[in-house]
């Protein structure tokens, strides 16, 4: 079921800069040893996005030692170009990742003097800069870490002036995070950049957004940040929203259980789904500027997208690890398996 990346992000242009954390989960195995795998929510999102034909860019710097290498080696090996190809001292990030019994992961980071972190906001804007035809630009996860803000706030915001399409992952990781309340803080400060708002129903209720539901929860969120344009709610099993400002909303779900192998990457396979589909629709229409093909999407629009997003987390889970699908595979399952849609 493994789908080759599409390579036509060799001689694609950089349409997208990801901007986060790559790093190292070492998973505990039964025998009490742990396995090594490439990881981190913005690193995983590169490699879903080049996949699936979107030339994409991944701003961070990585480590010269032996996790940095493998995991700069992944990256061009999906097609990513590296704004920082040369690599720097700092070590590769550490996530140690526990496993419960009813098979929920339990994570503990290793994230001072890393290599993603060794990076500044002037940095990340200069390599933007440079991309002549960068049309979004994505952040969340870690890098909403309240010790980042100097990062990645300024970044965004230059960004977002620049009129690139501003997508924010939230991705929360609180038992990570020393303070809670500020954390919160800081994560909200993010969205109010984003023209495109990502979070599954355990971040809202991490974030205590009011709401009797998760559906609700989102709505609330998205009502409460007047210049985000779409908001996706992620629901796991349960399917996802896709919400517009415009009033259009909707809802995909798979209607026969899947063969799921584990869910690494799941949610990094989806926003990438999304985002290569609207860019599609956005060349399709001949929009010179995604953001205004984001702010003027129809509701039909948002259903194929948001299917697409799906059949693309959909064939990862069924997968050993984060293997996101290429266009071609999620184009090929959202055909042959048809979403349940409004459930209400």
């Amino acid at each position: 079921m493994t789908s080759a990346p599409d390579t036509s992000t060799a001689t694609t242009p950089v349409q997208a800069a990801i901007a986060g954390e790559a790093l190292i989960d070492l998973i505990r195995r039964p025998d009490g040893s742990y396995l090594p795998c490439l990881g981190g929510a913005l690193y995983n999102l590169c490699r879903a996005l080049a996949r699936q034909g979107v030339g994409t860019q991944y701003l961070n710097p990585l480590s010269r030692d032996r996790f940095g290498c493998e995991l700069a080696a992944q990256l061009v090996a999906d097609g990513v170009v590296l704004a920082r190809p040369e690599p720097v001292q700092q070590v590769t990030s550490l996530a140690v990742v526990n496993l419960d019994a009813n098979g929920h992961p339990d994570y503990a980071f290793y994230r001072e003097g890393v290599a993603d972190r060794a990076v500044t906001a002037e940095r990340l804007g200069d390599s933007c800069t440079a991309l002549p035809e960068l049309q979004l630009v994505c952040t969340g996860a870690l890098a909403l870490d309240a010790r980042d803000t100097a990062i990645y706030l300024p970044w965004l915001a230059a960004q977002r002036a620049a009129g690139r399409c501003v997508v924010v992952d939230a991705n929360l990781r609180p038992s990570v995070m020393p303070d809670l309340v500020v954390y919160r803080t800081t994560v909200y400060a993010a969205l109010a950049h984003a023209h495109i708002i990502k979070a599954s129903d355990e971040d809202l209720e991490h974030l205590a957004v009011p709401g009797a539901d998760a559906l609700a929860r989102a709505k609330h969120l998205l009502a409460a940040n007047p210049q985000a344009h779409l908001m996706a709610l992620t629901l796991g099993a349960e399917g996802a929203w896709l919400l517009h400002r415009n009033g259009a909303q909707c809802f995909a779900k798979e209607t026969q259980p899947l063969q799921v192998v584990d869910t690494v990457g799941a949610g990094d396979s989806f926003l990438a789904g999304l985002l290569a589909h609207l860019l599609r629709q956005s060349e399709a229409a001949g929009v010179a500027r995604f953001v205004q093909c984001v702010d003027g999407l129809t509701a039909d629009a948002c259903q194929q997208a948001l299917r697409h997003a799906l059949a693309s987390a959909s064939l990862c889970v069924m997968e050993q690890g984060c293997v996101p699908p290429g266009w071609e595979a999620a184009l090929a399952w959202s055909e042959q398996h048809p979403a349940a849609q409004d459930p209400r």
